[in-house]
């Protein structure tokens, strides 16, 4: 009997596979030797040396080890910049939008002259989070929240829950009561930190550490100069879901990144309009990867067809002005380490990508248009179609992603070979050995070509 995959199944076959692998940490706690870390980086270097035809997957501790992620969390994740939010999610002065990011409580705000700023939400006073989730009060201080959910909405100032010392927008401290006998105590001196941040094409990103040696446009140049044909900067975001997913962040970067599972669990949606087989990766960059999603020949052909009669194909209208094979394919980007969209003809979907362990990571799933398109008088409809789809493109993928999770702790894993559809886990892979060597991928080895497209009937 065969069960229609919906969203309650697998969002209740997540939790079950999260409790599941909880289950096995005590088993595996001392286990592992003091040199983990050093075993697991010196595989990876061992395995990106070789070449693509003779790659293979990485050993499962990459995707379970409590040490590992640590790793990654200290060399890669705060070393690097990381993607919050799009400035439609705060178009307005006192917008803020709160995560919890590797372990740090912060609020993306835009501030009464329009800036956006990446702020902490510890207060500077005994460490409170000036607006902890799932905890406090709807209503308290002057924080409106959108749809009535904490998370996101909209404020004048920060009150701290704690002891109400208040905070502007930008984060300088406006009122602290009962400190005047606090010698030496000066109020411009306890603001809430500010984390260095910079917007890229209408995306808001962090670097925490604050060290990155390049900007987020030095960093994506390339990228840049492709993605500017969409003007993702002046889209909004219509579709938007949350998801907690029991699997290792690598494991859900790599699924989105290759093209090869079309053929398995994207077999009766995406496999139709653009086969695996067709599918191919441009030559190693040092910050970012980028792979090609042709539609087939019969797909052309029915797209040219309608549009010649005035109808419209896609599910939202074309971008303005994209043409040749920007309106004929997906293209999919990951911006390393964990910036991750694709571009389509009629749309942009971008996700946001929170590890929070070595097997469990929030991910916010969006779909971006172009303003004007929620004017059109058919727009509902359309956005209903768009919705749907997204959810499911995603349960197909989480369905496989979790359960990939799950075999990772069994005795029967195997380490695999790797496809050359599957080029950007390579490449990956070779992101991970350059950074252990503190460097990026070509800046001390040769760079990869890459690959060419491949004729579709």
């Amino acid at each position: 009997m065969n069960i229609a995959l919906n969203e309650k199944l697998i969002r209740e076959a997540c939790a079950t596979n999260q409790r599941n692998n909880e289950a096995i940490f005590p088993a595996l706690k001392g286990v592992s030797s003091t040199n983990e870390i050093d075993v697991i980086l010196s595989e990876i270097q061992r395995i990106a040396e070789l070449p693509m035809e003779q790659s293979t997957t990485l050993p499962k501790e990459a995707y379970t080890s409590e040490a590992f992620f640590s790793w990654e969390i200290e060399n890669i994740f705060r070393k690097e910049w990381l993607c919050l939010a799009h400035v439609s999610q705060i178009p307005n002065a006192g917008d803020f939008i709160n995560l919890d990011l590797l372990g740090e409580p912060l609020i993306v705000i835009r501030d009464k002259s329009s800036k956006v700023r990446v702020l902490s939400r510890v207060c500077p006073h005994r460490a409170m989070d000036i607006m902890p989730p799932e905890f406090g009060y709807e209503g308290f201080g002057t924080a409106d929240w959108k749809d009535g959910k904490p998370g996101c909405g909209n404020t004048r100032l920060f009150i701290c829950p704690y002891h109400s010392w208040t905070f502007e927008l930008d984060g300088r401290l406006k009122a602290c009561p009962e400190m005047q006998e606090a010698d030496g105590f000066h109020r411009d001196e306890w603001g809430l930190r500010e984390f260095r941040s910079e917007e890229w094409n209408g995306f808001i990103f962090v670097n925490l550490d604050g060290e990155a040696p390049r900007s987020v446009a030095e960093q994506y140049q390339g990228l840049g100069n492709h993605i500017g044909k969409w003007k993702i900067q002046d889209m909004s975001i219509v579709v938007e879901n949350s998801w907690e997913c029991p699997c290792n962040w690598k494991v859900l970067v790599e699924n989105f990144m290759e093209s090869y599972h079309h053929a398995g669990a994207h077999a009766k949606t995406l496999q139709p309009l653009m086969p695996a087989r067709g599918t191919w990766t441009e030559a190693e960059n040092p910050h970012f990867i980028r792979c090609h999603l042709p539609y087939k020949s019969k797909v052309r052909d029915e797209i040219k067809a309608r549009e010649a009669e005035g109808q419209q194909w896609d599910v939202f209208p074309p971008i303005p002005g994209l043409e040749g094979e920007d309106r004929l394919e997906w293209g999919l980007m990951l911006g390393l380490p964990l910036f991750t969209f694709l571009v389509a003809p009629d749309q942009v979907v971008w996700y946001r990508i929170e590890p929070i362990g070595p097997d469990k990571l929030k991910v916010l799933t969006t779909v971006l248009v172009p303003k004007d398109v929620k004017a059109h008088p058919h727009f509902e409809q359309m956005l209903e179609r768009g919705a749907a789809d997204a959810v499911t493109f995603h349960l197909e993928d989480m369905e496989v992603v979790t359960a990939v999770q799950r075999s990772l702790y069994s005795k029967g894993y195997q380490r695999g070979r790797l496809s050359h559809l599957e080029m950007p886990i390579w490449l990956i892979q070779r992101y991970f050995a350059a950074r252990a060597r503190g460097t990026w991928p070509t800046m001390d080895r040769p760079g990869s070509p890459g690959q060419s497209p491949v004729p579709l009937d």
